[in-house]
């Protein structure tokens, strides 16, 4: 009986416990340190959107299940559930992206072609006024800490910040070089990559005052700029399959993703911990956090040449891109898109 063993029994006893808890401690520790099996993505859907005209950024509004296409004279307002085009902002010259201030019911468009943004009612897509900015803007970006929209404008180099309420433009933030996509921390800060400089220029939303610049090389021409916010990590899509990873708290590079050609978009789903990269190469680059600065590459999907912009569906986890069949044309340096082949590809947990 346990009560009655002898001394030599008592010390064979906790030998056995002693042994016991070290094995349970190794299996407690590898359940804590093993990977999550990865998640694997599929295109779950194809909307056939059809309609002339080419394509940039999508931009996804969760509360009305509205994704925005943008269409170049035009921006597409797409159920992104059923695919169907729910609506039109028309009018525009060089449409490049639409984003949105749900408490003031309004919304944002970048229009490259004429230096302007139009301010339009999110209930019923009409516009309210046009405000001019900088020279061919392109990304665009509302910051919830400031209340304000800020353009990047690629000819004059530089933001231009408008108060979303009033619809008056508040300044502009010098950048050094030529802006490509952004990104808000909803404390203050925005972040944008900056193209031909191969940088990543941060500046306060609020005083309009560039706070830092610092290098991603040896990314180069970075477009797609995704955010952590729990970590405060920027991904920076770039030419030669590099994404590079920033510290924005410090300021600094930390890391490096391998990606597929021609990036143009980077997305970040939080609750899964996968960093997406769209490709106009035809893939998808889906990379796992393992730590805020460590990643792996868990799936290469095949999507469809062309489809190198994307928006995320947060509630979904899923991918919305964009693209068209393109037939080459003599003399010319780009492909034209095939009339009524435009599509969005939906990508989504297989």
């Amino acid at each position: 009986m346990v009560g009655q063993v002898s001394t030599g029994g008592k010390k064979m006893n906790r030998t056995i416990l002693i042994l016991l808890g070290a094995s349970l401690g190794v299996v407690g520790l590898a359940n804590v340190t093993s990977p999550k099996a990865p998640v694997q993505f599929a295109v779950v859907e194809r909307f056939k959107i059809g309609g002339d005209g080419g394509w940039d950024y999508l931009t996804l509004d969760p509360a009305s299940r509205r994704l925005y296409v943008s269409r170049g004279n035009r921006i597409d307002v797409v159920n992104a559930d059923t695919g169907k085009v729910e609506g039109t902002i028309g009018g525009l010259k060089g449409a490049h992206q639409a984003v949105f201030a749900p408490k003031l019911n309004r919304g944002f468009t970048s229009n490259g072609g004429d230096d302007s943004v139009t301010i339009f009612d999110l209930a019923t897509l009409k516009e309210i006024e046009a405000v001019k900015v900088g020279n061919r803007p392109d990304a665009i970006l509302f910051d919830d800490a400031s209340g304000r929209v800020f353009t990047f404008n690629a000819a004059s180099k530089d933001a231009t910040a408008v108060d979303a309420k009033t619809g008056k433009v508040a300044g502009s933030v010098p950048l050094g070089g030529k802006p490509e996509f952004c990104a808000a921390d909803g404390r203050g800060k925005v972040f944008v990559n900056v193209e031909d400089t191969n940088e990543v220029v941060c500046f306060n939303s609020k005083s309009l005052k560039v706070l830092k610049h610092w290098s991603i090389k040896p990314g180069d021409s970075p477009t797609g700029l995704g955010f952590d916010p729990a970590h405060r990590r920027l991904f920076s899509v770039c030419d030669g399959g590099r994404m590079m990873v920033s510290d924005s708290v410090r300021s600094k590079l930390v890391g490096e993703v391998p990606i597929g050609k021609g990036p143009d978009a980077c997305v970040f789903d939080p609750k899964l911990g996968l960093v997406f990269s769209s490709n106009g190469e035809g893939t998808l680059t889906i990379a796992r956090q393992e730590s805020p600065d460590k990643y792996q590459v868990i799936q290469t999907l095949v999507t469809q040449r062309g489809a190198r912009t994307c928006a995320l569906d947060p509630t979904t986890h899923r991918i919305y891109l964009a693209t068209a069949e393109t037939q080459a044309v003599e003399g010319q340096r780009r492909p034209r898109m095939v009339p009524g082949t435009f599509v969005i590809l939906v990508v989504g947990p297989a």
